[in-house]
């Protein structure tokens, strides 16, 4: 059994691109592998703990991610991976899940809005700026022509917006504005990403979503008002939003693995709005996890 620590993720050097690809293989092989519904303890504070296991038949692996959220922890989620061969059941690595956790989630938000944005989608609304949304702009930027203009407005609180626009300097077709209030960012915003791990009241109202908008909730909390009138909605897994209050009231839903698949259009007008519930799924962690387990072997 190999222990696989955060800094030996990162000095196989991965690529944006390269975790969007994983993703896009990962989400084309989920109705060939088994993935329950994730196990979650809820506690006080928005403390909780995720257990999250999968089998990959197509690669015969399997393993599972626990998943930790303390809020007053730097960073506050963290997690581990553990990762099996499906043949024999040897324990094959152990590693730290900061980095995966982070980037596949970033890859499978860029990938969502690549396919579901609208054909003239200029403004991009973010908030919650801490690493997910970090790894959401670096992957959708690696999806993006380098001379599309476009034009990011976040959400102001205490100095990550400043922060935030000293990561991304560097590209020179983002233009930045930070805002007090999410009104102000919603309002006309072609994209809204939340990254924001706990929210107990609703994001803004019914009038602030323009046509055309598509609204990515990464940690999903306050968007029920959108469940209610959005025209259609996608998801990772439909078992993992079974219990949404709103569930039965989504309209067109569908998983993002048949838009990929091709069993699905996706966006049918530039009026539509669209909400994309990525809840977050251990087939994207279990796929990273045996690829970069593959690469580690590898490079020894």
């Amino acid at each position: 059994m190999r222990t696989i620590s955060n800094q030996d993720i990162l000095s196989l050097s991965i690529s944006p691109l390269q975790c969007i690809e994983w993703v896009k293989e990962s989400f084309c092989m989920k109705y060939n592998c088994v993935l329950p519904e994730k196990i979650s303890i809820k506690l006080h504070d928005n403390i909780f703990y995720n257990t999250m296991p999968s089998y990959l038949t197509e690669l015969n692996r399997f393993g599972v991610k626990i998943v930790t959220r303390y809020p007053n922890r730097t960073p506050s989620i963290q997690g581990e991976i553990s990762l099996y061969d499906g043949s024999d059941g040897t324990f094959l690595a152990h590693m730290d899940a900061s980095w995966i956790t982070k980037m596949r989630t970033g890859a499978v938000a860029a990938l969502t809005i690549n396919k579901l944005e609208k054909s003239n989608a200029q403004i991009y609304a973010f908030m919650g700026l801490g690493q997910t949304a970090e790894a959401t702009l670096l992957c959708l930027l690696a999806l993006t022509n380098p001379d599309k203009e476009i034009h990011i407005r976040l959400l102001a609180y205490k100095n990550q917006a400043e922060k935030f626009i000293d990561t991304f300097k560097k590209f020179k077709n983002i233009s930045f504005e930070i805002v007090p209030t999410t009104t102000e960012l919603i309002t006309g915003a072609d994209i809204v990403v939340s990254c924001v791990t706990a929210m107990d009241q609703i994001v803004a109202s019914n009038e602030c979503y323009k046509e055309g908008v598509l609204v990515v909730p990464v940690h999903t909390r306050g968007f029920q008002n959108c469940d209610l009138f959005f025209d259609r909605c996608f998801c990772d897994d439909k078992g993992h939003i079974s219990s949404f209050k709103y569930y039965n009231e989504l309209k067109n839903l569908d998983e993002i693995s048949n838009l990929l698949l091709g069993n699905n259009p996706g966006r049918r007008t530039d009026k539509e709005r669209i909400l994309a519930y990525n809840i977050g799924i251990s087939l994207h962690d279990v796929y990273f996890a045996s690829h970069i387990y593959d690469l580690f072997i590898n490079s020894q």
